[in-house]
């Protein structure tokens, strides 16, 4: 049974620890259907096992924004509302990786330069996460990164509504993360969910959230 106190988290802390237990190799598991990344939940690792027979594998990155503040925080995003997919939600900075990217970590820095203007000389990556799968088809591998303060945002609304930071200590306190279930195919499906303030963090971000803290934390 994992361990579920809070940790206190301080900026020097939480990068070392990161920096520790992170690296740049990159999963075979980002491309290889016959590789399924495991959420840990039953109904969820089946669902994915459909998925990956009906569709190809969608490979996708995301930054996962620290703001080295004495207090961190994490810079999330909120999707636009008229985008076809997702739509509204809160997310990390990121998207599918294009052929002309280097590598995922090329493609979550593009991606957090063009939905909100967050500049490559505020970024210092740190390392991949865990593979993360959704019910999409999306195999995510999300990018640890310290950013300076000191930032200029500029949002593109074509993407993106708003960004905003949440203290990292919030969402790593594992007393703020909420299970919810719903029915797929006939099987419960259990996500998480992270509500703060008047934002509700749920589905890919909280689960990817919640293998930050396992992965830091908890490892």
């Amino acid at each position: 049974m994992l361990k579920t106190e809070p940790v206190a988290v301080s900026s020097a802390e939480f990068f070392a620890r990161s920096r520790a237990r992170l690296n740049f190799d990159v999963p075979a598991g980002l491309v290889d259907p016959n590789i399924i990344p495991k959420s840990g939940d039953q109904g969820t690792d089946r669902m994915l096992e459909i998925i990956a027979r009906e569709q190809p594998v969608r490979p996708a990155a995301v930054l996962i924004p620290v703001v080295d503040h004495p207090q961190p925080t994490v810079l999330l995003t909120q999707r636009a509302a008229h985008l076809n997919e997702h739509a509204g939600q809160i997310s990390f900075p990121g998207g599918k990786i294009d052929a002309t990217d280097a590598s995922p970590l090329d493609t979550a820095m593009r991606e957090a330069d063009e939905e909100v203007g967050l500049k490559r000389e505020f970024i210092e990556p740190i390392g991949y996460l865990d593979l993360y799968g959704t019910g999409f088809g999306f195999r995510i591998l999300p990018t640890v990164a310290r950013v300076k303060p000191g930032f200029k945002l500029t949002i593109n609304q074509g993407e993106v509504d708003d960004a905003f930071e949440v203290p990292l200590q919030f969402l790593m306190n594992p007393a703020n993360h909420q299970i919810h279930s719903k029915e797929f195919r006939g099987m419960e499906r259990s996500y998480y969910a992270m509500p703060f303030a008047e934002r509700y963090i749920w589905g890919a971000t909280a689960g990817i959230l919640r293998l930050l803290y396992e992965r830091i934390y908890l490892s």
